[in-house]
């Protein structure tokens, strides 16, 4: 469900069993999780680069050596690593924008077939973290620079392997700094920051072919079609308007308010309030053009100036491009202009 991402609430088991668990599997090496012909890394690390500390929300880790066994929990983690040859023994498993089931985005399958792998063994983090399932692949770290760890997750995780959690708030770390964390951690920095850069220009000059989002005043929305007494949205804390704003477009004045002084990447607010979205040039949203109809029939919603003058671009719910929304890696090359057209095409109507 795009509102509450994959963000873990709770642990399948107690912590305290499985921080026993974990302990028993690194001591016995009886840990079964291989990934297959994936297993270890394949990139040598930059000369000089360990030991290394990498500071986040928890504090700092530390890793002395290059980590040969690489796991990523979270969305969009194992993307770092795989962009720059590197195939984690573990990653998490894509519950939402699954085009074909089998727990793989498009662009991750992509990625794989490109460097001749397996699939890694799939973390199901449905019901939370599967501390057993990660220390089943014997990490020696452990990447969640984009994530909502919470410090009971960060330390059973720290239990198994160093652990990279998020600099600052939870799901809130942008891909530029995704990459920077996460590269830094397996000892290919420079690699890394050579492909922000790359994806920088790339995305730079995709917004600039689609000039009529500059300035454009936008909200990243999530309609309840059961509940539509409510408008939720995303605040500036959330890496899908950031990703917007941080290219040319502009937040509503009623997001920058909800978002001083909160460390929460979500809210919402009655539609009863729906003048507070008068200076919205551009509602996102998922659903299908029947739910948009619905939206725009609703006598409160379509007060929304946006939304009285159809200026709302609607992302196919749990498909590939509705995931591409919030940027990863790999997505932002797989199909960043058939996103970007998706939010020009309302405002060039």
């Amino acid at each position: 469900m795009p509102r509450t991402r994959t963000a873990p609430t709770s642990a399948k088991v107690a912590a305290a069993t499985i921080l026993t668990a974990a302990t028993v599997l690194l001591a016995t090496g009886c840990a079964s999780g291989t990934g297959g012909a994936s297993a270890g890394a394949t990139a040598a690390a930059e000369d000089g680069a360990f030991p290394v500390t990498i500071e986040h929300a928890f504090g700092q880790t530390t890793i002395e050596s290059q980590p040969e066994r690489v796991a990523a929990v979270a969305w969009g983690n194992h993307e770092v690593p795989l962009a720059l040859g590197v195939v984690p023994v573990g990653m998490s498993k894509a519950t939402w924008g699954d085009d074909d089931g089998d727990g793989v985005l498009p662009w991750v399958e992509d990625q794989l077939t490109e460097l001749g792998a397996e699939t890694p063994v799939l973390f199901d983090e449905t019901d939370g973290i599967d501390f057993e399932a990660v220390a089943d692949t014997e990490p020696d770290v452990i990447l969640a620079s984009y994530s909502g760890l919470t410090q009971e997750e960060y330390d059973t995780l720290s239990q198994i392997a160093p652990v990279v959690a998020f600099p600052e708030n939870a799901w809130g770390t942008s891909y530029q700094d995704m990459i920077r964390m996460n590269s830094q951690a397996i000892g290919l920095a420079e690699e890394g920051e050579a492909l922000v850069q790359e994806l920088d220009s790339t995305v730079t000059e995709a917004f600039a072919e689609h000039e009529v989002l500059a300035d454009k005043k936008v909200v990243f929305s999530y309609l309840d079609p059961t509940d539509l007494s409510q408008v939720g949205f995303y605040t500036s804390l959330d890496t899908r308007p950031a990703f917007l704003t941080a290219y040319g477009m502009d937040t509503p004045d009623l997001v920058a308010e909800a978002s001083e002084g909160t460390d929460e990447f979500y809210t919402t607010v009655s539609a009863e309030q729906a003048d507070a979205f008068d200076d919205v040039d551009l509602l996102v949203t998922y659903g299908d053009e029947a739910f948009v109809d619905e939206v725009r029939s609703d006598p409160l919603l379509s007060k929304i100036p946006a939304v009285r003058d159809g200026a709302i671009a609607v992302l196919p719910d749990a498909t590939p491009l509705a995931a591409a929304a919030n940027p990863t890696p790999l997505s932002i090359t797989f199909n960043l202009d058939d996103y970007l057209d998706l939010l020009a095409a309302p405002l060039e109507g």
